[in-house]
């Protein structure tokens, strides 16, 4: 890369002129952001095609999600590139801020929460590994939604991200492709075969855009993620339909194929919204499967298939992306000419199934109806499928109808995608150990029975890189003083850590760093929404997708008895507390968005009154994405992991929160039971019923609110004021969350939990007054946080499912 400053600049004002034909004094920003990206892309395109050294010994990887939370890359990858110093100096010279540049690059719209921050760091691992391992997904226009606080509601508006054009991003027109729908499948007979025909079919344009994901320090590494845009495949305007005024036929086909790739999840209330929903995950099937064939023999020869399932993975993350078997199926048999028996073997061997869900709510179906007009040849496909694997049963479990009830594929009118992705699939992972056993035991219990050979657990793990080295340069300038650099490619190495334990000098560095990193905050949270927060305050926070079993209304009936319990007794703060959420609610999730303005409600009480002021503060930051996160994981004291256990798969940000040495508040759920593994039960604070305990009331029932209500009057008072005129003039604005509460028995058992919570709370409060032992907490939590990288994790999924080689970094050794 770049050796001094005289280099850089004269490659980047070059770039410059080059790109816009302007100087630095007529450049814009934004010219002078783009000019930067495109003169890294140079230089990674350079790498690529000269540098490329493969340890996977030709085996490639396609990780297959519908969603890919990037977050900017400039950032990142000048730290990959170990040239942020060079960089910053030399724009510096040239009159030009580096941070201006950087607050350039929008947050591409490609993800929601920890689904597609997941995928990302596992690209970003497969990279720095020397894996050959490629993203597959949808290049959404308007991405999920941009979430905006409104009177305290939250208002979804389009999130147009590309606005301004995506610099990281190389179109390949060339490389398009048509995706098939609707129509009808046409059967002849040749030699006793019979060949499929799709005819009279709806086509639409598969355009590619592909991003450069880029290893640490290694330039040799760069692999690709691959987004998909849907287009008409005649671009011109129908204008004959045009100037006889039919305007509206004119375009309104233009534009319901362009709904394809227009956004993330939309509303699938309606069987309008349900369809789009299916086209999109066939649409990015499709195109990538296809692609990735015709790559494949270009490559490896035309008579090659019959080992492709050696030389190609497919992973399939979660079950957006399940048309994946039925897909390969269908190339494999009416497009090359196989025969069922070979097509199945290979498309088995081919995919690897991570499930992330354990409620029966997120279990994806389709009804038979639409996939059947819809996708018509997926469709027969799906139903061999099923039909054979009912014989095979039949034939194996005879004796068991309970086994045989239980695993159909087609069920209720419906076609269950994760059961599709269990018989399809050469291996079907949880995510956290404890996700995995109840997947086995509850979830999916029969056909763990038929398939056990199957099921494995494969911890979730998050890119240290980017939420510890690049968020917190604070903190990783102390620990590469402290024991070395080695830790940025083996984050096992943060372990040396422990010798400092008691190192008094080391702890106040760190509660300096710490400091530092709530002030950053609070600074940003000023600028952007004129909101005022004390640094000196315990940054109590929760930030994740608003959901019920995630209990951020238990986290805020906590704040609520705080505050009545500082209006009765002034002095029972024993020290100031600001309370952080943020996360989005689905649009048409109305119980989630009545919690975020239950949030707000009781912020502005709080805020006028002055009883508490100084004590207590509660704010939402409103559109929580990767970028604010980089902010918000260094500069928390407490992580509220707090899910009913057994609902929450695994989680990501108590990763994040854990290396940035917050401590964790939680429920023994997801990872938390490897967190508390990891640090030892003196270092985490749990609370709340066990898993077991909750899978037993779900099973045997038991478990009454009321009960809880009557036993407990700060229970009952919170409750109350959900419905009363506690919070004014807003009516029955929160009888919703009062009667999942009361009415609608406690679903994820918060009243249950809300005394232990309380109870584990006040121990956090009372800890934080000895400075010396928090910190040793703080760091016991950052050394012991190498084991949720993402590159283990990428580690177990090369040695035990894709079966593949990677690099040696340091003492850890390749299979």
């Amino acid at each position: 890369m770049f050796t001094d400053k005289e280099s850089f600049k004269q490659a980047y004002l070059m770039k410059l002129i080059e790109g816009e034909g302007i100087t630095t004094e007529e450049a814009t920003s934004w010219d002078k952001f783009v000019a930067l990206v495109m003169l890294l892309k140079e230089k990674m395109s350079y790498y690529r095609a000269v540098n490329k050294n493969s340890i996977s010994q030709g085996k490639q990887i396609y990780y297959f999600s519908m969603e890919f939370l990037i977050g900017k890359l400039l950032h990142n990858y000048l730290v990959n590139f170990k040239i942020e110093d060079l960089v910053r100096e030399a724009l510096l010279e040239l009159d030009i801020n580096l941070d201006d540049l950087l607050e350039q690059e929008a947050d591409p719209g490609l993800g929601n929460g920890g689904l597609g921050r997941l995928a990302a760091c596992f690209l970003d691992s497969m990279a720095f590994l020397g894996i050959d391992g490629h993203g597959n997904g949808i290049r959404y226009k308007y991405g999920l939604f941009e979430q905006k606080i409104v009177s305290g509601n939250q208002v979804e508006v389009a999130d147009n991200w590309l606005k301004n054009g995506y610099p990281w991003e190389t179109r390949k027109s060339d490389k398009a492709v048509i995706v098939k729908y609707r129509g009808t499948v046409r059967t002849e007979f040749k030699d006793g075969q019979a060949i499929f025909y799709h005819e009279n079919y709806e086509p639409v344009l598969a355009v590619p855009y592909d991003v450069p994901i880029m290893s640490y320090d290694n330039p040799r590494y760069i692999n690709n993620l691959r987004l998909w845009s849907a287009e008409t495949i005649c671009s011109e305007l129908d204008l004959a339909c045009f100037n006889r005024g039919d305007f509206n036929q004119a375009t309104s086909f233009r534009s319901e194929v362009e709904a394809i790739s227009y956004i993330l999840y939309p509303d699938d209330s309606s069987r309008a919204g349900r369809e789009l929903r299916l086209k999109q995950e066939y649409f990015f099937v499709a195109a990538g499967l296809g692609t990735i064939v015709r790559s494949y023999k270009k490559k490896n020869g035309l008579n090659s298939l019959h080992d492709f399932s050696r030389r190609v993975s497919v992973h399939i993350n979660d079950t957006h992306p399940v048309l994946c078997i039925p897909e390969l199926m269908r190339i494999l048999i009416d497009e090359e000419g196989m025969g069922w028996d070979e097509a199945w073997n290979i498309t088995v061997n081919t995919m690897s199934f991570t499930n992330h869900t354990i409620m029966p709510e997120a279990m994806e179906k389709w009804s038979i109806d639409m996939v059947q007009n819809l996708l018509p040849r997926i469709y027969m496909i799906i139903e061999e499928i099923d039909r054979r694997f009912k014989e095979d049963l039949k034939a194996r479990f005879m004796d068991n109808d309970q086994v045989k009830q239980n695993t159909h594929i087609f069920k209720d009118g419906y076609i269950w995608m994760a059961n599709l992705a269990i018989v399809g699939s050469s291996s079907v992972n949880g995510v956290a150990q404890l996700h995995t056993t109840i997947l086995k035991n509850e979830v999916f219990k029969d056909y763990y029975r038929v398939f056990g050979y199957k099921f494995n657990n494969k911890t979730n793990g998050v890119n240290h890189r980017r939420f510890l080295l690049a968020a917190n340069p604070k903190l990783s300038h102390l620990i590469t003083e402290a024991i070395g650099p080695n830790w940025k490619e083996d984050a096992g190495e943060l372990k040396k850590l422990h010798v400092l334990k008691n190192d008094q000098s080391f702890l106040e560095q760190l509660a300096n760093v710490k400091f530092e990193n709530k002030c950053r905050l609070a600074e940003k949270a000023k600028l952007k929404y004129g909101l005022i927060l004390d640094p000196s305050s315990i940054f109590d926070i929760q930030v994740k997708r608003i959901h019920a079993y995630k209990r951020q209304l238990l986290n805020v009936l906590k704040i609520m008895h705080l505050y009545n319990k500082c209006i009765n007794e002034p002095d029972s703060l024993s020290c100031p507390q600001t309370f952080i959420f943020g996360g989005k609610a689905a649009p048409g999730y109305h119980y989630a968005k009545t919690v975020i303005k239950l949030i707000n409600v009781l912020s502005k009480k709080i805020e006028q009154d002055p009883k508490v002021k100084g004590k207590l503060k509660i704010v939402f930051l409103e559109n929580f994405n990767v970028s604010q996160g980089e902010l918000i994981y260094p500069a928390a004291d407490i992580s509220e992991q707090i899910s009913t256990a057994s609902k929450e798969a695994s989680g990501t940000g108590n990763m994040k929160f854990m290396m940035n040495g917050a401590l964790t508040l939680g429920t023994l759920d997801g990872a938390n039971v490897e967190i508390k593994e990891a640090v030892g039960e003196e270092n985490i604070f749990i609370f709340g019923l066990t898993a077991e305990q909750v899978l037993d009331y779900s099973r045997s029932g038991g478990y009454k609110p009321w009960d809880e209500y009557h036993a407990n009057p700060d229970i009952r008072t919170c409750v109350d004021q959900l419905n009363s005129d506690f919070f004014d003039n807003m009516g029955e604005e929160f009888r919703t969350l009062y009667d999942s509460l009361m009415i609608y028995n406690d679903e994820f058992y918060i009243l249950k939990d809300f005394p232990s919570y309380l109870k584990m709370h006040e121990r956090l409060q009372a800890l934080y007054h000895t400075p010396k032992d928090w910190n040793k907490i703080s760091l016991l939590n950052i050394a012991n946080s190498g084991i949720f990288s993402s590159d283990r994790t990428i580690r177990e999924y090369a040695d035990w499912i894709w079966k593949i080689r990677y690099r040696t970094v340091n003492c850890i050794s390749s299979n």
